[in-house]
C-alpha cells in the first residue's frame, strides 16, 4: 500500500513537472534566461530519479522500523526513520479509539488505528493493520479503557 501510494504521488509530481517544463520550454518569454529554457527538462528528470528511489526505498524502510504491540495495560508504538520515537499509551489514559480505512486501505484490506489521549504528545497511530484485526483491537481497547476509567488519576 505504501509503495503504491508513493508511486501514485511520484507519477503525479513527474507529470506536473513535465507539463510545466514543456510549457516553459516552448514559451516565448524574454525574461527567462536561455540556459534555463534549454535545460528545463532536467527538473522533471531529476525528480523522476528521486521519486523512483523514494518509491523503492521508503516503504521498505518504513515497514522495517515501524512496530506496535498491545499488552494488558499499555499500547507500545515505535516510529521514525533516523530518530526513533517510542510511545507508550496506558490503557486507562485512552480517551478515544478511532478505526479508519481510506480508499487505498480498503483496496489492500488494511486499516489505521488511532488511539487518542489528553496528553500533549497527541495520539498513537498504528497503520497497515489487517482490517478485521483493527476493528477487533479498537473494540477491545475501547471496552478495556471504559472498564479502567475509574483507575486513572
Amino acid at each position: 500500500m505504501w509503495t503504491l501510494g508513493a508511486a501514485i504521488g511520484s507519477a503525479i509530481g513527474v507529470a506536473l513537472l513535465s507539463g510545466a517544463a514543456f510549457g516553459i520550454g516552448y514559451a516565448e518569454w524574454d525574461w527567462v534566461p536561455g540556459p534555463v529554457l534549454t535545460n528545463i527538462w532536467w527538473a522533471p528528470g531529476a525528480f523522476a530519479l528521486y521519486a523512483t528511489a523514494s518509491t523503492i526505498i521508503s516503504p521498505r524502510w518504513r515497514y522495517s522500523v515501524h512496530r506496535w504491540e498491545v499488552t494488558e495495560d499499555v499500547i507500545y508504538t515505535r516510529t521514525g526513520w533516523i530518530n526513533r520515537q517510542w510511545q507508550l499509551v496506558p490503557i486507562n489514559r485512552i480517551q478515544t479509539v478511532d478505526h479508519t480505512q481510506g480508499w487505498m486501505e480498503r483496496l489492500f484490506k488494511v486499516a489505521t488505528l488511532e488511539v487518542q489521549t489528553a496528553s500533549h504528545a497527541g495520539s498513537s497511530t498504528i497503520e497497515g493493520l489487517d482490517a478485521a484485526d483493527a476493528q477487533r483491537i479498537s473494540e477491545d481497547l475501547a471496552a478495556r479503557a471504559g472498564q479502567m476509567r475509574n483507575d486513572a488519576t
